[in-house]
């Protein structure tokens, strides 16, 4: 049998056993955008019985970084001796007043990297003027990041700095959970991530809460496998770990990357835009590594930042509204005229349900 045969009639059958064993309603979250669009891409909303529902969580860096960091970004972007370097997704993200795209098409020196490395190049091929890179991301890039910033000091670069907006998914999982605020039987875990954190943090979840948590692939049979276990620990009335995705995910995770991590970063709090401050969620340069903090460098310091008022993305994040019931959506808020990041990002949920889930049918049959 082909291969692609073989895995649709693999996702067939694990839509027929989601069926038979979810006999009452349960509410699961993605905990990553790639996998809210991969959900999209495939049709599996259509495969699945009406007593689940998939919510989109806090998992696109992009989105869960405040407008207030994001003002920084622009304030930065406008200094005529500064080139800022970012990946492509946060170029169109509105800030207060305006995005790093408005501010290029005015002259200012705004360039898409595909790796912190690059933005590196950057500032030894412009030794004569500051270079700054937008640290966005989670546990997944951070490392890629330590290690960057680590060369920049071995090389004597005095003029590179970050913008450092790390963010790490297990604290907004506790404050999603602690909150009360929706209800969810279980948690499809981020493959990504999970590389890198392997999957202790977890289990303090589950430990904490008694809630499912399963690591899945982005195909359409890893997330389907991903469900089926969500359901059957449901079922069973069972709270664990189970690691769906074991040809990429190891139980210890990417120990390598951690410790390149923490020689670089230490854990702070940050502030998550739906969630507000959460305690130890996010990442800040150590001391040693303080002259490549671009804030410090740069004096930034908090302003009045201010979101759209018809942006629901916050509520969103946090799994309350869904996409499509923002009053918004697809209306005054569509991707060539976003009026937040959940609309814009690769990985936003808006843009997710903007792009597929007016198409159910096509996506479906595109596996």
């Amino acid at each position: 049998m082909p291969e692609t045969l073989r895995l649709r009639e693999q996702v067939n059958r694990l839509a027929r056993e989601i069926r038979k064993l979810a006999r009452q309603p349960l509410q699961f979250m993605e905990v990553c955008g790639t996998h809210s669009h991969a959900v999209g891409r495939f049709g599996l909303k259509q495969l699945l019985p009406e007593t689940i529902t998939l919510l989109s969580g806090p998992g696109c860096p992009v989105c869960v970084t405040p407008t207030a960091e994001i003002d920084w970004a622009l304030e930065l972007a406008d200094r005529e001796d500064t080139v800022v370097t970012t990946f492509g997704d946060m170029m169109r993200v509105p800030g207060s007043r305006q995005s790093l795209a408005d501010l290029r098409a005015g002259g200012a020196q705004v360039q898409v990297v595909y790796s912190p490395m690059q933005a590196l190049e950057v500032a030894e091929a412009h030794p004569n003027r500051e270079v700054v890179f937008i640290a966005v991301g989670f546990e997944t890039t951070a490392p890629t990041v330590a290690v960057t910033v680590k060369t920049a000091a071995e090389r004597g670069l005095a003029n590179f700095s970050i913008l450092c907006c790390h963010k790490l998914i297990p604290p907004a999982m506790h404050a999603l959970l602690s909150s009360g605020e929706v209800k969810l039987d279980g948690f499809l875990c981020p493959g990504h991530v999970s590389t890198v954190i392997g999957l202790a943090p977890y289990e303090e979840i589950i430990r904490a809460y008694r809630v499912p948590c399963v690591i899945a692939g982005f195909e359409a049979h890893d997330i389907m496998k991903g469900l089926r276990a969500l359901v059957a620990q449901t079922v069973e009335g069972r709270a664990e770990v189970e690691n769906e995705y074991a040809r990429t995910v190891r139980p210890e995770g990417n120990p390598a990357a951690r410790a390149a991590v923490a020689e670089v970063f230490e854990v702070c709090d940050a502030t998550w835009r739906g969630l507000g401050l959460l305690p130890a969620s996010g990442l800040r340069l150590r001391e040693e590594y303080a002259q490549f903090d671009a804030a410090r460098r740069f004096g930034l310091r908090p302003g009045d930042a201010q979101e759209h008022p018809l942006c629901h993305c916050g509520e969103i994040l946090r799994g309350v509204t869904r996409p499509t019931e923002c009053p918004a959506f697809g209306a005054a808020c569509t991707p060539e005229r976003p009026l937040g990041p959940c609309m814009v990002s690769s990985e936003g949920a808006c843009a997710a349900a903007y792009r597929y889930d007016r198409g159910q049918k096509a996506a479906l049959a595109s596996w």
